[in-house]
């Protein structure tokens, strides 16, 4: 047993070589936050321009103002190569664009169809899209592949912190996520913009999708550049009814995003309800710090996920887990 636990912990030291796929807005911010950490490096990055894979890790600097077909190989193909170079990788974070709720889910299908062992961490936001994650357990649990949805900041951060604040009542009642936005133009988060639209009254995902850039500024500049989005379509629905903490129908999601202010429009907060075994009603409110930008919450908690991904996949844990079933650890 002392053997086994020393033998962990070894693993643990070394450092995790991660993918990244995507490299817009959420992509290059993971690229920074990685630079900065010790207990992991970026080894390959892919976007639609191409790919670059090196074992030893890549300059984060080389891809200032850089894409990743720039740096590396130019090709069509930069997922399916990235699939195909994956046994290298221990994890890999998922900053795709997923206006089809089948987009990402086939992409994950396509890793364990070609046998990659490690872990998976997406930062999905729409129920449907997380649904067909969760259909893909067996799949994945065949694979050895451990993997953790809706691992951002709502559903991620916000979720996982309902689920712990759960805890003082015996019945919940009522979950409300409101999130504030704000960049500084919306070409930074081009599929995170592009995705709040579609929930827009009036939008859907096709819809959205097949928007080109000109009648997305001209449809934010009808609205001063600001969203407001109520009753979304949010995974943190379906992540705390797997969890077994409230039904989905009690959990609302809506915010406010201000496209062309870095400035948060309105705080982010996460107020749960529920009634105690003393009969008290009461709420429990997390409220994130208004200086804490959207990538900071969303790429923070996705590499917590990782590692903690790591961690059950070193103890041969494999399969689908949301966001509000495994507490995030803190990467160095």
């Amino acid at each position: 047993m002392k053997q086994q636990l020393m033998q962990i912990q070894k693993q643990r030291k070394k450092v995790a070589n991660i993918g990244v796929l995507g490299a817009g807005g959420l992509g290059m911010a993971a690229v920074r936050m990685l630079a900065m950490k010790k207990e992991m490096r970026l080894t390959a990055i892919a976007d639609k321009t191409g790919f670059v894979i090196d074992p030893d890790g890549i300059d984060p600097c080389s891809l200032e103002n850089k894409k990743p077909g720039d740096l590396g190989i130019k090709t069509g193909e930069a997922v399916c190569e990235l699939i195909r170079n994956s046994d290298e990788l221990d994890g890999i974070f998922i900053a795709l664009p997923n206006l089809s709720n089948d987009f990402i889910p086939n992409i994950v299908s396509q890793f364990a169809e070609y046998g990659y062992n490690g872990v998976m961490v997406d930062a999905m936001k729409r129920s449907g899209a997380v649904e067909l994650i969760f259909d893909l357990n067996e799949k994945l649990k065949d694979a050895g592949i451990t993997y953790v949805t809706g691992a951002g900041a709502t559903p991620g951060l916000l979720t996982c912190a309902a689920a712990l604040a759960a805890n003082s009542f015996m019945e919940v009642t009522g979950v409300d996520i409101n999130f504030g936005v704000g960049v500084s133009n919306w070409e930074s988060y081009r599929a995170t913009i592009r995705e709040d639209i579609a929930h827009l009254e009036g939008f859907d995902l096709d819809k959205a999708a097949k928007m080109t850039c000109i009648q997305i500024k001209e449809e934010l500049d009808t609205r001063k550049g600001i969203l407001h989005l109520h009753n979304m379509e949010h995974a943190d629905d379906v992540i705390l009814e797997r969890a077994g903490i409230v039904s989905r129908e009690k959990v609302h999601v809506g915010g406010v995003v201000d496209t062309r202010n870095p400035e948060k429009p309105t705080s982010t907060t996460m107020t749960l309800t529920g009634r105690t075994f003393d009969g008290a009603v009461s709420s429990h409110r997390l409220i994130l710090g208004d200086e804490t930008t959207m990538a900071a919450n969303v790429v923070g908690p996705a590499l917590g996920w990782m590692k903690a991904g790591l961690e059950f996949h070193e103890r041969g844990i494999f399969g689908v887990f949301g966001s509000a079933e495994i507490m995030p650890r803190f990467v160095h």
